[in-house]
This record gives structure tokens, C-alpha cells and sequence, in this order.
């Protein structure tokens, strides 16, 4: 198991911090309403991933994938939230950005709501979960053990960036407030959530 982390951890790492529409929704909330929602979205994101990873487990991944209807379905979905959150990041800028970090607001908006749901109507990481970790698993009776294991790996990297990463935008936020710089960055982050999800639709299986 040793090598197969050795093999598995750098790989799994690059994809970690390879910039999707994760980084993009924590940097949204993170400029709109502060450290706390950027670190609630991050948490809702591992938790959509931990979603994933247990229906995997239970096959669910597996049905999803041979069903076409049920795969476009989720894709379609996942694809129309990443372009609602977006339009969201436009529509914020009718207020002007507060001097002190925001509390999250709970509700249908809040931050770990969005974060889940954006993983959860994600149907690539279904892809990811049953093509890219069984690459590194050995097939036998211990191969749902490995899996697991792997992918609380990939779940422990991921919160870990994340929330370093929230940190780190929640502060760069709070430096870049001004009404220009601030209108500027969620214009940006609002248009990159909407290319995702166009891209999300429109990606052939």
C-alpha cells in the first residue's frame, strides 16, 4: 500500500490544485461575504466529494454511468447551478462590498449549501471516482479497502488546499475591497462559474 501512496499522492495532489470551478465559488464567497463562507463553501465542497465517494462504494457510480439519460440529467443540472452561481456573483455587485467580513447566511444560499451541491450535481467526479482511482488499486479482496483509503487521501489533500486556499482569499478579499478592484474580481470569478458551466453542458461524455 506504501507504493501505491507514493504513486497515487503526487498525481492526486496535481489535480487538487488545478483551478475548477472549486476555487472559483470559494473565491466568490470569499470576496462577497468573507473567511467564514469561503471556508463553509470549501467544507460543502469535501462534503459533496465525500457524497461521491460513498456512492461509489454502493455502486451508484457505476449505474450513473451506464445510463445516459440519468448522466445528462445530473450534467445538465450541475451545468444550469455553476451558471445560477455565477449570475449570483453579477447580481451581488448591486450592493457594495461590506467593510467587515459577512457572517454566512444560512438558508438555500447559504455557502456549504452551494458548495455541496455543486460537487453533488457534478457527474466528472463520478468519472473520477471509478476511473482514476482504480488505477492505483490492486484487484483482489482488498481492492474496496484500498479505494477507501485512497479516497479519504484525495478527500484529506482536498480539504486541506481548500481551506488553505479559503485563507487565503478571504484575505486577499479583505485587502482588495476597494469598489473597482472588488467589482473587477467578481465579474471575473462570476465569469469563470458561468464558462464552467457551459463547458459542463456542452462536454461530450
Amino acid at each position: 500500500m506504501t507504493s501505491t501512496l507514493l504513486a497515487f499522492v503526487p498525481v492526486a495532489a496535481l489535480l487538487v490544485v488545478t483551478p475548477g470551478p472549486d476555487m472559483a465559488l470559494v473565491t466568490k464567497n470569499a470576496l462577497d461575504r468573507g473567511r467564514p463562507a469561503a471556508l463553509a463553501t470549501a467544507f460543502g465542497i469535501e462534503a459533496g466529494l465525500l457524497v461521491w465517494t460513498a456512492a461509489s462504494v454502493l455502486g451508484i457510480v457505476t449505474v450513473l454511468r451506464s445510463s445516459e439519460v440519468a448522466f445528462t440529467v445530473l450534467k445538465l443540472g450541475g451545468a444550469a447551478y455553476l451558471v445560477y452561481l455565477g449570475v449570483t456573483a453579477f447580481l451581488s455587485l448591486r450592493s457594495p462590498p461590506a467593510a467587515a467580513e459577512p457572517a454566512p447566511r444560512p438558508g438555500r444560499g447559504s455557502p456549504f449549501r452551494q458548495g455541496l451541491l455543486s460537487n453533488v450535481f457534478n457527474p466528472k467526479i463520478a468519472i473520477f471516482f471509478t476511473s482514476f482511482i482504480p488505477q492505483f488499486v490492486t484487484p483482489g479482496p482488498s481492492a474496496v479497502v484500498e479505494s477507501l483509503v485512497l479516497a479519504g487521501v484525495f478527500l484529506a489533500m482536498g480539504l486541506a488546499w481548500l481551506c488553505g486556499f479559503a485563507l487565503f482569499a478571504s484575505t486577499a478579499g479583505a485587502l482588495l475591497r476597494r469598489p473597482v478592484a472588488h467589482r473587477v474580481l467578481t465579474v471575473a470569478t462570476g465569469c469563470v462559474l458561468i464558462a464552467f458551466g457551459v463547458a459542463l453542458a456542452f462536454d461530450l461524455r
